[in-house]
């Protein structure tokens, strides 16, 4: 028996963020990076809550990986106010914020809206949320059905300023969202057709809206793809992509989305049993989406072949690293560190739903592919 949900009221589309305006907020919680306020880009949410005329506070001290110490401040700013109403704006890092400060204000009624401003995470419509926790050099992924937000809005104005490099990370997170999605344990028909429509897109779109980031109309789409990405992993869950991009940025620093991306052809490698004998479900499932992608050959195995040469193409026009050095991280570091980024990775929520069960020496091996690039 499968099960598909979609709790979330999802408002899109040019200036959709007026929409904020109709809400019937009396007490809200604005939860945000120190850059939203600082470019005035804030006032998109409170203009729109002055004049509604309500009592609001903002909670700006959101931080990339946020730790358990920012979600702690938030948590006391909230408990402080009693909001009826949290309103997540930016990427990520500020939904994942605001929905465990919700989660933990269990014991009050609050509505949470979501409004992105990055085209990557689909945080605003999951059960999803990722925490660092800087004492173990980690990262948890927490899941509960109460973080799933209640309205998303998804306002492509918002993304127009987001720098390429940007673009090409975040754009790089909702096909690892699709893909991983799709071969999950946990797929469904309905989580299927989200991924399979969302990935046509970002793939045909995300050069265009990285080489031209004025361009509205494509903005949009990939905007929209983001959400629908978010949707389809919301119901069947992820992968071991996921799970090593975790670990690997719980310990580096390193950009979710850029991590994703160097990991994806390597875990769809290991997936697909590519370069063993035997065929495994999850190729025949690679090589379903990768025609859909019009990438196709007289084999599954052949396709799938060419679903990850494509792939890595799009990462080199993406200008997305390949080695470990080329991000940035000494060498040995990282080498000194993969035992224990694959513990990490193993026990990780993603790695659950993944098509095939992995050893921690499996997950070490995908993380030595790094240093080569190969």
């Amino acid at each position: 028996m499968n099960k598909f949900s979609m709790k979330t009221e999802i408002i899109s589309g040019n200036n959709s963020i007026s929409e904020l305006s109709n809400m019937p907020i009396k007490n809200a919680l604005v939860v945000c990076d120190p850059f939203m306020v600082k470019s005035g880009k804030i006032s998109a949410v409170t203009d729109a809550l002055d004049k509604l005329d309500v009592k609001y506070d903002i909670f700006s001290e959101v931080v990339p990986d946020p730790s358990i110490d920012v979600v702690s401040g938030g948590l006391f700013k909230g408990i402080s106010l009693k909001p009826d109403t949290i309103i997540a704006l930016g990427g990520g890092s500020a939904m994942d914020t605001a929905k465990v400060i919700k989660h933990l204000m269990d014991n009050i009624e609050i509505k949470l809206i979501c409004i992105p401003s990055t085209s990557g995470t689909g945080s605003e419509v999951t059960s999803f949320a990722v925490i660092s926790d800087p004492s173990v050099n980690g990262k948890y992924a927490l899941v509960d059905e109460d973080m799933i937000p209640d309205i998303a809005i998804l306002d492509p104005s918002l993304t127009m300023s987001v720098p390429a490099t940007i673009t090409a990370d975040t754009g790089m997170d909702v096909i690892t969202h699709d893909l991983e999605a799709y071969v999950s344990l946990n797929s469904t028909s309905f989580t299927d057709a989200l991924a399979e429509k969302s990935i046509r897109v970002v793939w045909n779109e995300l050069p265009k809206v990285v080489k031209n980031g004025n361009d509205v109309e494509a903005r949009k789409v990939v905007h929209d793809a983001s959400c629908m990405a978010g949707m389809a992993f919301s119901g069947a869950s992820l992968g071991i992509c996921h799970s090593l991009a975790h670990a690997l940025g719980g310990r580096f620093h390193k950009a979710h989305g850029r991590l994703n991306a160097m990991l994806l052809p390597y875990v769809i490698q290991y997936n697909s049993g590519i370069d063993g004998s035997e065929e495994t479900e999850a190729l025949h499932r690679y090589a379903q989406i990768a025609r859909v992608l019009n990438i196709s050959s007289y084999t599954d195995r052949s396709t799938v072949n060419l679903l990850i040469g494509n792939l890595k193409r799009l990462t080199d026009q993406l200008s997305i690293p390949k080695t470990i050095a080329q991000l940035g991280i000494d060498e040995n570091e990282y080498k000194s560190a993969v035992p224990d980024m694959a513990k990490a990775a193993l026990k990780d929520r993603c790695t659950v739903t993944n098509p095939v069960v992995p050893t921690q020496e499996d997950l070490e091996n995908i993380y030595l592919k790094l240093v080569k690039g190969s």
